[in-house]
C-alpha cells in the first residue's frame, strides 16, 4: 500500500469515521501534489470598511430571540504543551477558585438566567482532553441541555514520515503517531457526532466558535442578534491589527473572485511576510471567533460530500516534539477560519479588542490573573486598565506552568504597569505593585522581589 492506504488503513482501524477519513485523503492528495497552501500577496487585496460591532443597537427582545436559537460552542483540544501541560489547557486556574472552565460555564449560565433561553454548550475536546474535562464540569449539573452532550470528539489522523508521506511509526509512545487534523476539522466532527442533526432538530439555527482559552470571547447576545439579522451564512470576528500583532491569521479579499479569504502565517511565502506583517496594509486579524449558520452549514456538508475543500496547512514538526533527534513528521492541517471563503455572502465585523484575550504564554496568563482583568458577577471578563501592559518573562525560568507558579505563586498589581521584563531567575512575594516600566536584570543569582515592594 502507499502512504494514503496505509494512512486510511490505520484510521479506519482506529475507528475514525469515514467522512474524517475522506477529509483526510483530500488533504493528502494536496500534499502529495505538493501543495503547501500558500496564498501569495499577489493573488489578494487588502480587507477594508468592515463595520464595528460597537454600532450594533438591537432590542432586548431581538436579542433574546436570537439567544434562543443560538449554541455556543468552544474550541478545547489544546493540552497547553508550549506551557509543559500535558492535559487541557482550560484546567488551569485564573483566579484562585476560579478555572478557565468555570468561568465558561459561568458565562453562559448567566446569559441563560438574564434572558431566560437554553443556550446549549458544547466543547470539541481531542482525545488527549475529554476526560479531565468533564470530570471537571461534572459538578455543573445544569450545564448540559437536555437531547445534547457536553461535548464532541475532534478526529485525529498519523503523522506522516516527512521524506516519503507514510505514517510514522512510534514504538515508544504509540499515541504521538497520532495528531488532531486543526481546528478546520470542527465542521467534519460536528457532522459525524450527529451534534450538526441534533441542534437542527431542537430547533437551534446558529453556532457562535472560540477557542476556550479566550475568556474575552463571551456569548453576547447583541453579537447573536447582529448575526441573526445579517443574513450572513458565516461571519468572522476581526480585530484592528497593532505592530504586536504580526503573527497569526488575517481576512484578506482574493482577488479572483472577490471572497473573503483567511491567511495564516504558514500559508505567506517568505517573500510576502513584510507586506503581511504590516498592519496599516492589512488592518484585520482574525481572532478565532466565528459565527455561521447551521442549516447551511448541513446542506454545503451534504452537497460537497463532507469535503469543504479548506486550504491545506502543512505542519511541519518532529513525532516527539521534546526530542528534535526524533523523525521529522508532516500534520496535515487546516483552520476552521478558512471556511470564510466557502460560503457565498460570508462577511466579517470589527470587535473590541476585549473579545480577544487568549492565553498561550506564561506572559499571557500573568495579565489574565492579575488586577490588570476583573471577572465580574456575569463572569465576564473585563479590563481595569485603558491598556494592558506588555509582560515579557524569562523563558528560561518562566516557560512551563510548574515554574511559573514556583516563581509568581500570587500575582502582583500590574494596574499601574506599563511594561514588566523580568530577566533571569526571580521570585515574588505577596502584594507587589508594579508601576510604569520596570525591569528586573538577571544577576546570574536566584533574586526575589519581597512581599509588599514597590516597583518602579
Amino acid at each position: 500500500m502507499d502512504g494514503l492506504e496505509q494512512a486510511q488503513q490505520r484510521m479506519a482501524d482506529a475507528g475514525v469515521p469515514q467522512r474524517a477519513i475522506d477529509v483526510f485523503a483530500s488533504f493528502y492528495d494536496q500534499l502529495r501534489q505538493g501543495g503547501t497552501g500558500m496564498i501569495p500577496e499577489s493573488e489578494v487585496d487588502p480587507l477594508t470598511d468592515v463595520d464595528h460591532a460597537g454600532a450594533i443597537s438591537p432590542s432586548d427582545e431581538e436579542c433574546r430571540e436570537a439567544a434562543a436559537v443560538t449554541a455556543v460552542i468552544k474550541l478545547n483540544g489544546g493540552l497547553g504543551t508550549s506551557m509543559g501541560l500535558d492535559r487541557a489547557k482550560t484546567l488551569l486556574p485564573v483566579r484562585p477558585d476560579l478555572t478557565f472552565l468555570d468561568v465558561i460555564a459561568g458565562q453562559v449560565r448567566s446569559v441563560r438566567a438574564e434572558l431566560g433561553v437554553t443556550l446549549p454548550l458544547l466543547f470539541m475536546n481531542s482525545f488527549r482532553t475529554r476526560d479531565d474535562t468533564l470530570a471537571a464540569l461534572a459538578k455543573y449539573d445544569d450545564l448540559a441541555v437536555e437531547g445534547l452532550p457536553l461535548d464532541f470528539l475532534q478526529n485525529r489522523e498519523p503523522k506522516l514520515r516527512a521524506d516519503d508521506l507514510t505514517p510514522v511509526d512510534w514504538p515508544k509512545d504509540p499515541s504521538l503517531e497520532w495528531c488532531p487534523p486543526g481546528h478546520g476539522d470542527l465542521y467534519t466532527a460536528l457532522e459525524v457526532s450527529g451534534i450538526l442533526d441534533a441542534l437542527i432538530d431542537a430547533g437551534y439555527r446558529y453556532a457562535t466558535v472560540s477557542n476556550a482559552d479566550n475568556l474575552g470571547a463571551a456569548p453576547d447576545p447583541a453579537m447573536m442578534a447582529w448575526f441573526a439579522a445579517s443574513g450572513a451564512p458565516y461571519a468572522a470576528e476581526v480585530c484592528r491589527r497593532t505592530p504586536a500583532d504580526i503573527k497569526g491569521g488575517h481576512l484578506v479579499v482574493r482577488k479572483s473572485d472577490g471572497r473573503l479569504v483567511l491567511r495564516e502565517t504558514a500559508q505567506t511565502p517568505d517573500e510576502d511576510a513584510a507586506a503581511a506583517a504590516d498592519p496599516q496594509k492589512h488592518r484585520y486579524f482574525h481572532t478565532n471567533n466565528l459565527w455561521f449558520d447551521l442549516r447551511v452549514m448541513k446542506s454545503t456538508l451534504e452537497a460537497r460530500d463532507g469535503i469543504l475543500g479548506l486550504p491545506l496547512i502543512r505542519n511541519t514538526k518532529t513525532v516527539d516534539p521534546t526530542d528534535p533527534s526524533s523523525p521529522k513528521v508532516i500534520q496535515i492541517e487546516s483552520a476552521m477560519g478558512a471556511a470564510v471563503e466557502v460560503f457565498d455572502g460570508a462577511t466579517a465585523i470589527e470587535v473590541d479588542r476585549s473579545r480577544f484575550l487568549p492565553v498561550k504564554t506564561t506572559n499571557d496568563l500573568l495579565l489574565l490573573r492579575s488586577d490588570v482583568y476583573g471577572v465580574g458577577d456575569d463572569f465576564r471578563v473585563r479590563s481595569t486598565v485603558r491598556s494592558a501592559p506588555l509582560v515579557n518573562l524569562d523563558r528560561r525560568f518562566f516557560t512551563t506552568i510548574a515554574d511559573f507558579d514556583a516563581r509568581i505563586p500570587t500575582p502582583p498589581s500590574l494596574a499601574e504597569a506599563t511594561s514588566l521584563t523580568v530577566k533571569g531567575d526571580w521570585r515574588f512575594g505577596r502584594d507587589v505593585v508594579v508601576r510604569g516600566d520596570v525591569t528586573l536584570d538577571d544577576t546570574g543569582a536566584a533574586e526575589s522581589v519581597d512581599a509588599g515592594s514597590r516597583l518602579g
